[in-house]
């Protein structure tokens, strides 16, 4: 008899969403460019469908180098027309020139805290929160820590960083772990 396994309600059924439902979300990251891909990834998220983005990943990868912050912080206005014109991506200027800047303040920030990492998980002082939602409707849109981390960041002339992207990108690497209490992963996370 095959075993029934329950999920946060959140990863429906699209074999994408369920994917990175069970192999990525809410495992801790602590790798500078995967760091920064997540901030780019929930940036341009804003106001859209995280389905969306994870249909577009890939092409955010190549677009924007891999993620290499070195590499994106030196790109300039003919690279951001290029990106305004790629269609494997979210064709928002804002959002593009933001990613951009982003790259910029990770090489800053790595120069004066030593990472990326470092500095993120200064938020909740080295260790995954492990919450116990019992449903999705009790998780909140923002959190203290989100809010302090929105306020760094802005400081350090990072952009579409508000407070419940913040918190998103905290779920997505693993800073907290948000999986509902019914969920398989959930107890996964709490031993890992």
């Amino acid at each position: 008899m095959a075993r029934t396994i329950t999920r946060c309600t959140w990863a429906g059924t699209d074999p994408l969403m369920v994917a990175y439902h069970d192999r990525e979300w809410g495992v801790p990251v602590h790798d500078d460019r995967k760091l920064f891909e997540m901030l780019v990834l929930e940036g341009a998220q804003a106001g859209l469908s995280w389905t969306t983005i994870l249909k577009k990943r890939e092409n955010y990868r190549e677009a924007f180098l891999h993620f290499d912050p070195a590499a994106v912080a030196r790109m300039d206005s003919r690279s951001i027309r290029r990106l305004l014109a790629n269609e494997g991506i979210v064709r928002n200027r804002l959002k593009i020139e933001a990613a951009v800047a982003n790259a910029r303040a990770v090489l800053q920030t790595q120069e004066e805290v030593g990472s990326l990492d470092r500095f993120f998980w200064e938020f909740v002082g080295g260790r995954p929160r492990q919450n116990r939602w019992r449903s999705l409707r009790e998780l909140p849109p923002s959190t203290p820590e989100s809010v302090a981390m929105s306020t760094a960041l802005r400081r350090r002339g990072f952009r579409f960083v508000g407070p419940t992207i913040c918190y998103a990108f905290m779920q997505a690497v693993g800073m907290v772990n948000d999986h509902t209490r019914d969920c398989f992963r959930w107890s996964e996370l709490r031993r890992a």
